[in-house]
């Protein structure tokens, strides 16, 4: 039991890189982005051709997946997002979506259907026992790797200059820009970031999650839960959030498969009850 604990918070720590990126658009730049799996697909791709093409080490392609969807995210913000921040939130979940289906059919057509596959270095292959608990290397690898990425980013956007002008722009953009802050900067540095999260999530949850074209249709919803539960007003939340999908789903899988997926469904459900504004936001008057 302790062993599908220990494989469920590695799952939860992937969603967590994953729906972070898109707490964060969501939560401090107030943008809904629906499109925010296509750049998880892509840092997964261009890590599968780094590794098969290119002939680069795993770690190597880690880096790479980032900068990526990074780059990405940055022609795309100034390109094409930027003018949809004044749209309403309906407006930009259409916009979205259709970006969605668009990465789809166009990953589809260069990359084919095929489900793909990477090889993971020896040191990061098999299992070892630990007071009785079978710990993969590469989920102990994964949850190493997004621990420190969420200590950081927690850091980053409540202890730094950079979050306070960010959350300074949000706040009141007008003002912001009067105060000298470079507001179209921020807001192409914070998309950059998010891309990039998700694009090196994807090159990390390839072993755990799978990888085809149709990757950012089946795990949006995996996204909306993690940032839905967790709430947007920090990271603490997102984190705990996917921690408890993570568990979750790997727990019922492992248990009671036939209704594994009902367990997170009914999980959402009653957090959303008792917590409507998120695990850790306080209640609204």
């Amino acid at each position: 039991m302790l062993t599908i604990l220990f494989d469920g918070i590695a799952y939860g720590m992937v969603l967590f890189v994953l729906g972070c990126g898109l707490s964060v658009t969501m939560g401090l730049m107030n943008f809904v982005n629906l499109a925010h799996g296509a750049f998880a697909m892509l840092g997964g791709y261009v890590a599968v051709l780094a590794m098969q093409r290119l002939g680069l080490p795993f770690l190597a392609s880690l880096p790479l997946a980032f900068l990526a969807a990074a780059l990405v995210g940055v022609v795309l913000e100034r390109l094409i997002y930027r003018p949809m921040y004044t749209k309403s939130h309906l407006d930009q979940v259409m916009f979205s979506i259709g970006l969605v289906f668009m990465a789809v059919a166009g990953t589809d057509w260069l990359m084919g259907s095929t489900q793909q596959f990477i090889r993971l270095p020896d040191w990061l292959q098999g299992r070892f026992e630990v007071a009785g608990i079978g710990i993969g290397r590469y989920r102990l690898f994964v949850i190493v790797v997004c621990g420190l990425l969420a200590v950081s980013l927690q850091w980053g956007f409540t202890r730094t200059r950079f979050g306070s002008r960010l959350r300074a722009a949000v706040d009141d953009a007008r003002v912001a820009r009067g105060l000298g802050i470079p507001v179209n900067r921020l807001f192409a540095l914070t998309f950059a970031l998010g891309s990039g999260l998700a694009g090196l999530g994807g090159a990390l949850g390839i072993e755990l999650m799978g990888l085809d074209p149709t990757f950012p249709l089946k795990f949006m919803i995996y996204f909306l839960i993690v940032v839905t539960v967790g709430g947007t007003s920090s990271i603490t939340g997102p984190f705990f959030a996917a921690m408890l999908l993570g568990v979750a789903d790997v727990v019922g899988k492992y248990l009671v498969p036939q209704v594994g997926a009902f367990i997170i469904y009914a999980l959402m459900v009653v957090l959303l009850i008792t917590r409507p504004h998120g695990l850790f936001a306080k209640a609204r008057a």
